[in-house]
């Protein structure tokens, strides 16, 4: 079973699956190039000798070991980084090796907000907070690909989810006045 259809209830469905926005992930390809020019470049420029080899063999471990920090591990990262919305709940996982993560149920969700810079509102990125009643604090999501859209999906599912228990809640009502159990009503 996929991530993050493992997560899910038997009646919950996945609205929507998010990563960061793919720009996050634009510098280190960048970075990428610039190292692999860079590498080639720095073992092109070793003089001739009997230490060429071992000393572009260092040029190249140098440039591997810069790719793997500088590189892999943000993509790495960005790619176990998921939000995910679904019709009881928004998942929220982060985390390569150690990870983390919070379920926050849309019942316990009081207001939903975004925010764009102006070029967050050129590239359609931006953060969403999500405030909760209790004592966590504001869940601040940034980087969201179309975080109005996700503002406004996630206030639409809250109202759908209120509008699921109201039911639940008359049907169970309706179910106990009849005098047979609920789930034969």
């Amino acid at each position: 079973m996929a991530y993050p259809d493992k997560l899910l209830a038997d009646d919950e469905e996945v609205v929507r699956h998010l990563h960061p926005h793919w720009l996050t992930i634009s510098w280190p390809v960048v970075l990428l190039l610039l190292l692999v020019g860079a590498a080639s470049f720095g073992a092109a420029l070793v003089p001739d000798g009997r230490q060429q080899g071992s000393i572009r063999v260092g040029v190249l471990a140098l440039a591997a070991l810069l790719v793997v920090a500088l590189v892999l591990l943000p993509l790495i990262r960005w790619r176990t980084t998921h939000y995910v919305v679904t019709t009881h709940r928004v998942l929220l996982r982060v985390g390569v090796l150690a990870r983390s993560g919070r379920d926050i149920g849309l019942s316990r969700i009081t207001d939903v907000s975004y925010r764009q810079t102006l070029w967050e509102r050129v590239i359609g990125s931006g953060t969403v907070t999500i405030e909760t009643a209790g004592d966590g604090g504001p869940t601040v999501l940034e980087q969201i690909p179309d975080s109005d859209g996700v503002q406004q999906l996630l206030n639409h599912m809250i109202e759908e989810d209120a509008d699921r228990r109201a039911q639940e809640s008359a049907d169970h009502v309706r179910g106990s006045e009849s005098g047979y159990p609920t789930a034969l009503v």
